[in-house]
């Protein structure tokens, strides 16, 4: 088995259809393609995938075979990008990622601490959404992220803080003037919930809902903070986000804390076991230290 069926394999699954997947991902026949993925199968010892009118459908075997997929060619990614690295030792770097909105709380301190003790590195920094984060800890093209806690990816998380969700709603809706906001109490109005960017935090809504006996279901889904507001004001829907977002809220809405025991989302920074860096295992003896001046700054 080589390096090339699992890839061939990736993009078919992904795409599902052979034909897209070798015009548009892998630039081949179609022919050759397929051949390619018979002889896989083959190897494995089990069918993979099928076909149907709406293309091609993995079987559970095809499945399982694709998580394993992913995990290696990501692991191949990495092990590049570390060799790379290596051979150019002259001057350290450090890839920071941040979760986006994060970046207001906890970039000033982390870069605070690379600058003042690692003057002689390049530090680059990004934001995207925790899945994103997680893929490219993975793959080598982050040294450390502060996320969620993802599921299913192959890293080590230290805790950071422990967040509140807060309501969101129109900032003249009738229950924006209240001290905090029971969710059954809104259960009634329309229900913004998360896309697959937030699949961490659709996870402790769902519970939190399941917890409190309410049901609602979504009639729209979010891809980001700049959506949520915009949906909130447009449709005088309420949704839950975690309360650092309060810091990006326009005038048109409102957070309100929940009643009761709420609920809370965990934001960790998530580094790779695989991560042999210097300036990684220097940045996390500082980690309780930043933490401590940050909710120190935040508390004054």
């Amino acid at each position: 088995m080589e390096l090339r069926h699992l890839r061939f394999f990736v993009a078919v699954a992904e795409e599902g259809s052979l034909s897209t997947a070798a015009e548009k991902r892998l630039h081949t026949a179609q022919p050759s393609l397929s051949r390619q993925m018979r002889d896989l199968e083959y190897e494995v010892g089990a069918k993979l995938m099928t076909r149907s009118v709406r293309g091609i459908v993995l079987t559970p075997s095809g499945r399982a075979f694709l998580d394993h997929a992913r995990l290696a060619l990501a692991q191949v990614e990495a092990a590049t990008t570390a060799a790379r690295r290596a051979a150019q030792p002259a001057k350290a770097s450090f890839a920071l990622g941040f979760l986006t909105g994060q970046e207001m709380d906890w970039m000033p301190e982390a870069m605070r601490i690379l600058r003042h003790d690692l003057p002689s590195i390049d530090v680059t920094v990004s934001s995207h959404y925790s899945p994103e984060l997680a893929d490219a800890l993975m793959r080598g093209k982050l040294d450390l992220a502060f996320m969620r806690r993802e599921e299913g990816a192959e890293l080590e998380y230290r805790q950071i803080v422990r967040e509140p969700l807060v309501a969101v709603l129109p900032s003249d809706h009738r229950l924006a003037s209240s001290d905090s906001i029971a969710i059954a109490d809104v259960a009634s109005e329309p229900f913004i919930g998360m896309s697959q960017t937030a699949p961490v935090l659709q996870k402790v809504i769902d519970a939190y809902l399941k917890r409190e006996g309410v049901a609602l279901k979504a009639v729209h889904k979010i891809d980001n903070l700049g959506m949520a507001m915009s949906l909130v004001a447009s449709t005088r829907g309420v949704t839950l986000l975690p309360a650092y977002t309060t810091n990006f809220l326009p005038w048109s809405v409102v957070s309100r804390p929940l009643a009761g025991e709420g609920a809370f989302i965990d934001l960790v920074a998530g580094y790779s076991k695989a991560n042999r860096s210097a300036v990684l295992k220097t940045f996390l003896t500082r980690i309780d230290e930043l933490i401590a001046r940050v909710s120190h700054r935040n508390a004054a």
